[in-house]
């Protein structure tokens, strides 16, 4: 009997999660409920699911406010009325007109209207709801004519006393007002919760009238939903026969293409997948992701496929993913099977710079009524909650920072900090606002406002309101369109040695790069900055350990890295076993077989599937419902209980022991829920290889690429560094050569203008098209002309030395620009620098240091260009030992003297440590350890160089530096001030990168539980 229940989907107004609210309505004997939150269907699919499971018939509705004003609630009778009540709010939402105060004349709604705003005449879907505090007044003559247009309205909202003054703080956060402010047309009122269903009826008995009416809309809205059937666009052709023939076509020229015309396991292969996927009808799917990836191939643009479906060899035949599966050995049951009723997964990555023109072609292709974003909730978090509920509560900002920046202990103690604390608490995971899903796309067969309204947010491209997995259980299959910066250096890199050296180079061809001689070289060494995925500090040490010199190895390293294989201590297993093959035994001959890879250890979740498989005698269907069960991702118990009886009897068939059989078990049950999808590594290897090959042969270029891309791990001065390196002569920014990104002639780097400090930007990318379009700068004079900057912006270009061409040094510009913009108004421009040449001063000149130079490009690019870092140094002294010689020093100790490049804070056992990368002043890098008791007396002081002591602790070829002592070396004085004061404050804009882990410490060496001896029978 309640047509008008929010749950906090309700954003800032409701206060009640959803299964809660199914649960409240059983609890009251309700045998009908009505889900309506404001302007959304957020809920509904959930609710219907929730409400049948526990005997209550839903009714989907939205209640329609505009500007926070109350207009109607619309229930829909069937699908046609949801679609209606979609259509209308995506309209409202689309062109942000006001919602009108008539409801619209739809069929297939009923319209509730408050007795406040009914109109004189109603339709013969529209209602008057009438409260229960509103029955005295029916009667009027006016009221009591219309009781037979009107409906109970109960409206539900909270459930507690406690709830309603949450549902107030949400309404003060929504309306950014005070909570003291608030006027009672802003809440909902104090009744608006849920009674029993017979208490309800009951205040309404002496108008049976009332009753019969909410029954009859109860009766006659009957929304059902198939939750079974696919809602994807279902054929890319016209039908099923089409698809599955021009998959069947495309699939057969690719084998060709990847295998040659004679590969009978390719080919056997191919077949086994096509028919899975035409019996589960996902050939439209492939299709479709075939046709996304044809059209970026055409436009020359660079994607990486990944994810499980780089298990599929249809994926590979058709140029989705560059994987090959039987290289891999990788089980396509783990993307797809009879028994995986959840979709299929691609997820693409394109550069950042042209993913917008692939979802571009995207919704043009298939139509932007059909085609949209998922969308996801952005929940209240902790530093937003207590922040949202400090400010309604009035607490200024100094005490709103402390609240949001420090745990609740450290919190003070007070009544407001105390409510605060308490409501705040209570908002936790509550939904806060809806977003767009970062790559999620749905392309469906019918409109999509038949399942939901659409949101158009400031990208342009429109949205559902609910989230990806909403959209799997309602029947959407999403495809996955990212983008990233690892495969913008790549395409960038390309580019530029074309420009740069005239070389074309196909680096889509992954013949190229995979297992390049010299790239192994580089990556044993960890010689990998720059590179996609391997040039964290973290994994640079790594591939040291394995001494990672081929594909197969660094896939492994790829997902052993992962948090969740680090933290079980499979990482530290496998890497004991690269290093010692000979100090382990198989744990059975079915692991030396299919895991030899990996020594026996289940790094992949493939590997689940094996030993299922191949030991316990299981499908590998079987053996993905398995693994899925076991990492959290399956729903079904008793799924995971028949398949885990199904292995032990098929175990037990096979002849193995039961001892052997439970403890083989116990380890796929310990290491299930970390292991990582190995076609999602290989995709990564792949592209790290891409770049890695590129960083070998073509150094400079790659780095200028990484620096456009606005770097990846490490902050511009790495990468700059790096190029140095690598042969490169960096020159700051310079009018007349560089662009608003960094460029490159022969070996000579120009930075460009967007690095520069206090630079507006679009004045920045100004100078360059002036000067394509109008030739070079000859003075000084002439660009002010040009380009029209104010005097601020034009002193920022003369003191990082744009105006160099000019032979005239900073002073005697800095004089120059004075006198010509001092006194200078910007519409006389031209007028005045044509007609009135500036006249010439001879101004005596000025000896300037080259440290003074060198502080300015601190002051404004936040590193040197003119000299190093060391050189600034008060000290001549650079350390006893260098990088290159550190393998000679283990367990010795050695005084360092280095730059600070990044700094990691991790969790162990004894407290918080941190691990810290460096370069010695011939540029090498090494890292250091910092346990808790060392960081007390000598901790971290921000970015420079110190003068480290600590012990050399060689691990598996990897040399890191325990530290026990450092000191944190000071700079020259700027010599550009004879202040005091300012002469050391410039060396604070010396950056280091930081970063931080929050997770369990990682296991020692005997919590790993991973027998290394074979049982004994």
């Amino acid at each position: 009997m309640y047509l008008n229940c929010h749950s906090f989907h309700s954003l800032r107004y409701g206060t009640i999660p959803l299964d809660d609210l199914i649960r409240q309505t059983a609890d009251c004997g309700v045998t009908a409920a009505a889900l309506t939150d404001i302007n959304t269907v957020t809920g509904i699919y959930d609710f219907i699911k929730g409400c049948e499971a526990s005997g209550i018939k839903p009714l989907v509705g939205i209640e329609f406010r505009c500007r926070h004003k109350f207009r109607y609630i619309g229930l829909a009778k069937n699908a046609a009325g949801l679609a209606q009540m979609n259509r209308f709010l995506t309209d409202h939402n689309f062109t942000g007109a006001p919602l009108p105060e008539k409801a619209p004349a739809f069929e297939s709604v009923y319209f509730i209207y408050a007795l406040e705003n009914a109109p004189a005449q109603l339709g013969d879907n529209e209602f008057i709801g009438i409260r229960p505090d509103q029955l005295s007044r029916l009667y009027m003559p006016e009221l009591k004519k219309k009781i037979s247009k009107m409906v109970i309205l109960r409206p539900v909202v909270f459930r507690t006393k406690r709830e309603y003054n949450l549902h107030r703080i949400l309404r003060a956060v929504d309306l950014n007002e005070l909570l003291s402010k608030l006027g009672s047309e802003d809440c909902c009122q104090k009744s608006d919760m849920m009674i029993p269903e017979t208490e309800l009826t009951d205040l309404y008995k002496d108008y049976p009238l009332i009753i019969q009416n909410t029954r009859y809309i109860i009766e006659h809205c009957n929304f059902q939903y198939d939750f079974e059937s696919p809602k994807n666009k279902k054929h890319y052709t016209k039908n099923k026969a089409g698809d599955i023939a021009l998959l069947t076509t495309l699939a057969e020229e690719g084998l060709v293409w990847r295998y040659g015309r004679h590969n009978p396991e390719a080919k056997a292969r191919v077949e086994k997948e096509l028919k899975v996927i035409n019996d589960l009808e996902f050939c439209g799917y492939f299709l479709i992701t075939w046709d996304i990836i044809r059209y970026s191939n055409s436009r020359g643009f660079l994607h990486i496929g990944r994810g499980s479906g780089a298990n599929s060899i249809i994926a590979y035949c058709l140029g989705i993913t560059d994987i090959c599966p039987l290289e891999l050995d990788l089980y396509f049951e783990r993307f797809l099977n009879e028994n995986r009723k959840s979709p299929p997964d691609f997820d693409i990555d394109w550069s950042w710079k042209e993913r917008d023109v692939i979802l571009k072609y995207i919704f043009d292709r298939y139509g932007y009524e059909n085609v949209a974003f998922c969308g996801t909730n952005v929940e209240f978090k902790y530093r937003s909650i207590f922040r949202e509920v400090g400010k309604v509560f009035g607490l200024p900002k100094d005490e709103l920072d402390l609240l949001a920046k420090n745990p609740m202990k450290l919190h003070q103690t007070n009544s407001i900090v105390s409510l605060v604390q308490q409501y705040g608490m209570m908002l936790e995971k509550y939904p806060n606002m809806r977003s767009m899903h970062s790559c999620g796309i749905l392309i469906s067969e019918e409109p999509l406002t038949n399942y939901t309204p659409l949101e158009m947010p400031p990208k342009g491209f429109p949205i559902v309101l609910f989230d990806m997995h909403t959209a799997e259980d309602i029947g959407f299959d999403k495809f996955d369109i990212l983008s990233q910066r690892g495969i913008g250096h790549i395409d960038d890199t390309v580019k530029i040695i074309e420009q740069n050296r005239g070389i074309r180079i196909n680096i889509r061809d992954t013949r190229l790069s995979k297992n390049e001689q010299s790239a192994n070289v580089y990556l044993a060494q960890g010689r990998t900055i720059g590179c996609f995925y391997i040039e964290s500090p973290a994994m640079r040490g790594l591939l040291r350990r394995l001494k990672c010199d081929n594909y197969k190895t660094l896939v492994a390293a790829s997902s052993i890295i992962r948090p969740g294989v680090a933290q079980s201590g499979m990482m530290k297993e496998y890497i004991f076993r690269h290093n010692n093959p000979s100090k382990f035994e198989y744990f059975h001959p079915v692991f030396e077989k299919e895991l030899g890879e990996t020594y026996g250890i289940m790094v992949y979740q493939e590997d689940v599937i094996k030993i299922a498989l191949h030991y316990g005698g299981l499908s590998a269907a079987d053996g993905d419902i398995l693994r899925r069960a076991m990492s959290g991702k399956g729903r079904s118990k008793a799924a995971l209980q028949k398949v885990k009886d199904d292995f032990f009897v098929a175990a037990s068939a096979k002849g193995h022991p039961e001892e052997l059989s439970r403890e083989i078990y116990r380890q796929i049950e310990s290491f299930a829920g970390y292991s990582f999808c190995k076609a999602h590594s290989a995709s990564y290897a792949v592209e790290s290889y891409q770049s890695l090959y590129l960083k070998v042969h073509y150094p400079v270029e790659f780095m200028v690429a990484v620096i456009n891309n606005q770097g990846g791990f490490y902050r511009t001065e790495i990468y700059v560094h790096e190029a140095r390196m690598a042969g490169a002569v960096i020159h700051t920014p310079c009018v007349n050569k560089s662009q608003y990104e960094t460029s490159l002639y022969g070996t000579d780097i120009y930075l460009g203008f967007m690095h520069l400090q206090g630079l507006d930007s679009k004045l920045s990318q100004f100078i360059a098209y002036e000067r394509d379009r109008n030739g070079i700068y000859k003075s000084l004079e002439d660009f002010i002309n040009r380009v029209p900057m104010g005097i601020e912006n034009v002193k920022v270009l003369i003191f990082i030395g744009a105006f160099r061409f000019t032979g005239k040094t900073k002073n005697q510009l800095l004089v120059q620009v004075s006198l010509l913009m001092n006194n200078f108004k910007p519409e006389n421009r031209g007028l005045m620098l044509i007609e009135q040449p500036a006249k010439e001063f001879k101004l005596p000149v000025l000896e300037r240091s080259v440290f003074e130079d060198a502080f300015d490009e601190i002051e404004l690019l936040n590193f040197p260009i003119s000299c190093t870092v060391f050189d600034l140094l008060q000290t001549r002294h650079r350390g006893d030992v260098m990088v290159r010689d550190l393998l000679k020093y283990h367990k010795k100790q050695v005084r360092m003297l280095a730059y600070l490049i990044s700094t990691k804070q991790v969790p162990t056992k004894r407290g918080n440590m941190y691990f810290g990368t460096w370069i010695d002043h011939e540029g090498a890098y090494f890292d250091t350890a910092h346990f808790p008791d060392s960081l007390v007396n000598n901790p971290f002081q921000g970015g420079g160089c110190y003068l480290l002591l600590g012990t050399v602790e060689i691990d598996y070829h990897f040399p890191t530096i325990t530290i026990s002592r450092m000191a944190k070396m000071p700079f020259i004085p700027d010599p550009r001030y004879s202040d005091s004061d300012k002469r050391y404050t410039t060396q604070h804009n010396i950056k280091q990168d930081v970063s931080s882990t929050h997770r369990q410490p990682y296991p020692q060496e005997h919590e790993i539980n991973l027998p290394r001896h074979r049982m004994k029978f």
